[in-house]
């Protein structure tokens, strides 16, 4: 019978690590991404909802569903404030499994009130909110894939956990249009299916809201599973809260948090949007088509983001990136605004998540780097022993570091929906909220350049 508990975890010891640690730590790897895949499905399931409530008989304003597509990030974020800090707590394959099972709640919950246009639009917030725990599950997955991996494989290993489980996102809304559109349950869960009729075609078609929902049902049960019998927990990660409550003393926690709303912050903000952005903006579009071809590309550049980053510094990355996402809404996104090109408007926002993506990898390169050369620093001149215990408390905070910075940049997810909500309402198009999206990404490059990028910075990573 596997031991699930490591009294053992040394993987900076290249012999330990060529041995055995790399291949518990890749086991843990890969069951620790299909149930990040499912949280990030499960925390963006109302961008894609919120596209079809009026087809089911569901009549909201533009605002309000703007508004139903942002809450899941307010509320994941600010449950990942808390996740941040509990795997050192629980251990990382306990809480795996309890957070991955805690996704059945609001996909049951959504695959029961779908089915009935009556219900109430308080009630669909309150499953918006509880959708928010899949945003939660991020934080700590993150944290918990960084204990395993030694500190030149960080980037890999962050950029392949929350890249692949990044593309539950784009999963999502290109798997629900096509559940939805089949009666893939019929009478074992009662599901209740509506007759749609399409003005722009005359044609009328079936379709059951509710499988929204109910599809990710067996796949959480087997990822929970997975997670119990096959992950591990780490003897020397544990911390109390009290412990890992150090970061908020570090002046670079706060700054990579800054940068992460930045780059994880636009992501899930733009996923959240994008399909109610081209319903606003390109009504005659086939929103279905499309929507999730930016995800994709943003959660397939992440592990790229967190390799290349690996090579030539994240940093240096970073800064790159913030540049080229004010240049696309500059040159690209508002000019197809303005001129009416949805294919120039889809390129570009499609390049704005590769930006974004090849960012989250860079951000999360950087903090690890960061917080094991100032832990060093610390303790240099003062011995071995100082010096590898100044590793683990590093490995900790960066731990809980990343987690935090993942909580702090999903409010993006929430603030970017409503930004376009609010810039829609007051002038009749988006385009107030892309410039103050352009003058946050400055501040971003200024942050970046002036710590960690320059010559001589503070903290080169």
């Amino acid at each position: 019978m596997m031991n699930h508990v490591l009294q053992r975890w040394e993987p900076e010891n290249p012999d330990f690590w060529h041995k055995q640690g790399e291949q518990i730590a890749r086991r843990n790897l890969w069951i620790s991404i299909p149930c990040l895949m499912l949280a990030f499905a499960v925390w963006m399931l109302w961008s894609v909802v919120a596209a079809n409530l009026d087809k089911a008989g569901f009549h909201f304003s533009k605002d309000q569903l703007f508004f139903l597509t942002a809450l899941p990030a307010l509320s994941g974020a600010t449950l990942r404030i808390f996740y941040s800090f509990l795997v050192p707590v629980f251990g990382g394959r306990k809480w795996t499994a309890i957070s991955t099972a805690s996704l059945l709640i609001p996909a049951i919950g959504m695959g029961l009130a779908l089915q009935d246009p009556t219900t109430r639009y308080s009630t669909l917030l309150g499953l918006a909110l509880l959708c928010g725990l899949g945003g939660g599950n991020f934080s700590s997955s993150m944290a918990n894939i960084s204990f395993f991996f030694p500190k030149a494989r960080k980037g890999y290993a962050t950029g392949m956990n929350a890249g692949i489980g990044n593309l539950g996102v784009s999963v999502v809304q290109f798997v629900t249009p096509l559940v939805i559109a089949s009666a893939m349950y019929g009478s074992a869960v009662s599901c209740q299916g509506f007759l749609f009729h399409d003005p722009k075609s005359g044609l009328e078609s079936s379709f059951w809201l509710a499988n929204a929902g109910f599809i990710w049902v067996p796949f959480i049960i087997a990822a929970t599973v997975a997670a119990w019998f096959g992950m591990n927990d780490i003897a020397s990660a544990h911390a109390s809260l009290a412990d890992q409550a150090v970061i908020f003393k570090r002046k670079h926690n706060w700054l990579m948090c800054w940068l992460y709303v930045g780059t994880f912050g636009s992501f899930i903000g733009f996923s959240a949007a994008f399909a109610m952005l081209i319903k606003a903006e390109f009504p005659e579009i086939a929103v279905a088509q499309y929507a999730f071809l930016g995800p994709l590309a943003g959660a397939l550049a992440r592990p790229l983001g967190g390799m290349i980053s690996d090579r030539v510094g994240g940093a240096r990355v970073t800064f790159w990136v913030f540049l080229a996402m004010g240049l696309i809404i500059l040159l690209g996104i508002l000019p197809a605004l303005h001129t009416h090109q949805f294919m120039l408007f889809l390129a570009s926002f499609i390049g704005m998540f590769i930006l974004t993506g090849l960012g989250n990898g860079s951000t999360f390169c950087m903090i690890p780097v960061i917080f094991q050369t100032e832990r060093e620093r610390a303790v240099q001149g003062q011995g071995e022993a100082a010096q590898q215990q100044a590793r683990l408390d590093a490995g900790k905070e960066s731990a809980a570091v990343l987690g935090f910075s993942g909580a702090i940049g999903a409010y993006g997810g929430f603030f970017i929906p409503q930004s376009f909500g609010t810039s829609i309402k007051m002038t009749g198009a988006p385009d107030m909220a892309m410039y103050v999206f352009i003058a946050f990404y400055a501040s971003c490059m200024a942050i970046t350049w002036w710590y960690y990028a320059r010559r001589n910075a503070p903290m080169p990573c």
